[in-house]
Parts: C-alpha cells; structure tokens; sequence
C-alpha cells in the first residue's frame, strides 16, 4: 500500500493511445465517406471564431483579472471591498445568463453612454452617433466572457502573489525598489509557477465555454453545427464531428501546456 507523501509514478499515457486511436479512425471516417467530409469542412468553418473569441477574451480577461487581483491586495479598504464585491457577485452569475445580460442590457447602456459623452462632437460633426447594432455580437460574446473569466482569474492571481515569501517583498523594498520593479523582477517571476496551472486549466475551459456564444448567432463551431444539423437533420453525423473538433483542440491545448508546466518546473529545481 502506497505511503502519504512518497512520489506517485506517472503510469503511462494509455488514454491518449486509445485517444489518438479513436482520433485516427474518425479522421479516416471524415476522409472516406463523402456525408462526414461535407459535415466536416461546414463545422469546421467557425474554427476560426471560437479561436478568435477565446484568444481575445482570455487576453482581455488575463488583463483585467490582474487589475482586480491587485485592487484586491491594495493598501485601501474601498478598492479591497470593490474588487471582492466584483469577484463574489460575478462568480455568483451563470455564464449563460452573464452573456445574455451583456448582450442585451450592457450594450444598450455602452452605445447610450458614448452618445452621450460624445454629443458635443457628434453636434460639432466631428463624430457619429453609435447605434446598438454597431457593436457585434461577437464582440458583445467576448466581452462577457472576459468579464465572467476575470473574476476567476483575479483569484488565480491573487493567490500566487500571495504565495510568494513576504520576507522577500521586504528586502525589495529595503533595496528601495519601486512597486512596480517588486512586481516585475521579485513578484511575478515566483508568482508565475502558481498561477500557471490554472490560469492554463482556465484558458482550455474557455475553449469550451466560447460554444455558449452561439445562443447569439455567432458562427463559431457548435453554431455551424447547429445551422447544418437543423437544416440536414443529421444530428448523430454532425454533433459527433462538433464533438471531435472540440476534443481536438481541449485534449491538444491540455498536452501542451502540461508540457509548458513541466519544463517550467524543471527549470525551477536546476
């Protein structure tokens, strides 16, 4: 029986040989029968979107996530209460319903908030008014997914900064580094082999989550399926190829950075 605290072996990676198996036969499916070929080349048309929105929102959220995690460690009371109420009432919303909300109640307010900052220069013919159809929905899919994400994400950071030795913080300051030399070459650098997992796990569930966009009419992946399934009715043929896509890029995305975080680690312990 194995004892608490010794070394677990890895055993080999016998799911991803069935894995790439199973890969190898639908590709070869794909490839033989003209049905999955044409089910294929159509859902694959909204890889480029799903990429899209999940790179540009998973930015966007890194970005303001941070924001917020450093609020959240800030020496003012008010800021450290903004950034939890942000974080406890946005976790607290469904991703679905977030979405909506954006979609309809946000953007609305985002186009009547620039009309009316910019009137002076709309009156003054500098500018044009903004109507709601002017702010895609895909832009509106990805601001709610950075808004969702962040406030995940700001916990992420907020735990690895809070990981690294205070002792050490200290000394920077002693040495007479600024906060933001502390944060670039004493925080950040231990911080980073925290945050890494999941911050990765973070970014490959927005992969998934990036499929809630089609309740919008983008045209990412589940949204061709959807459009050539309830057009065909070949449901079984298409949602099998929706599927395979999306394990592609998950189980692919997963390998890769687990790769990243082992050299990481390595690196860490020379």
């Amino acid at each position: 029986m194995a004892q608490s605290g010794h070394h677990i072996k890895d055993d080999y990676p016998w799911w991803l040989v069935v894995f790439v198996l199973l890969g190898v036969a639908i590709a070869a499916a794909i490839i033989v029968s003209d049905l999955y070929t044409q089910v294929f080349f159509t859902v694959a048309q909204g890889v480029y979107v799903t990429v899209f929105v999940t790179l540009v929102a998973f930015a966007l959220a890194v970005v303001l996530g941070l924001c917020i995690a450093l609020l959240g460690l800030s020496d003012h009371i008010v800021l450290r209460q903004t950034s939890r109420f942000y974080i406890e009432v946005i976790r607290g919303i469904p991703m679905l319903v977030l979405l909506f909300y954006v979609a309809f109640v946000g953007a609305p307010a985002i186009v009547a908030l620039y009309n009316t900052v910019s009137a002076p220069l709309v009156d003054a013919g500098w500018a044009k008014p903004m109507l709601v159809r002017d702010l895609s929905l895909m832009w509106r899919a990805i601001i709610a997914l950075m808004i969702g994400y962040a406030s995940f994400i700001a916990e992420i950071f907020r735990a690895g900064i809070q990981a690294v030795d205070h002792g050490q913080i200290e000394a920077a300051k002693a040495l007479g580094l600024s906060r933001y030399r502390r944060f670039r070459h004493v925080i950040a650098p231990q911080a980073i082999r925290v945050i890494f997992p999941p911050l990765s796990n973070d970014f490959v569930s927005m992969v998934k989550d990036s499929s809630l966009v089609s309740v919008l009419g983008v045209a990412d992946i589940t949204q061709m399926g959807k459009v050539y399934a309830s057009g065909s009715f070949r449901f079984f043929e298409t949602y099998s190829i929706v599927t395979y896509i999306y394990l592609i890029l998950t189980v692919g995305l997963s390998l890769l950075l687990r790769r990243v975080e082992k050299r990481m680690r390595k690196a860490h312990e020379r």
